[in-house]
């Protein structure tokens, strides 16, 4: 019963939505965006190639970094 309600709720907050301006989407796409990425976990994994690549860059190592193709 309560996925259907969970339905009924998205379909209010979609048809919400398209009244909104194009300025009030944004602020909720902000908003959202914020939300999702607080619910996130970082894992120790990712923690530790974030300090791996901190690390090269003060090594001066920039193994990934593109460089500009010459115009022609």
């Amino acid at each position: 019963m309560s996925h259907y309600r969970n339905m009924s709720s998205v379909k209010e907050i979609e048809s919400a939505l398209a009244r909104l301006s194009l300025q009030d989407l944004q602020a909720v796409r902000t908003w959202l965006d914020d939300f999702i990425e607080d619910q996130l976990e970082v894992s120790d994994e990712f923690k530790a190639k974030i300090q791996r690549a901190k690390q090269e860059i003060a090594n001066g190592l920039h193994s990934r970094v593109r460089k500009p193709e010459a115009s022609q």
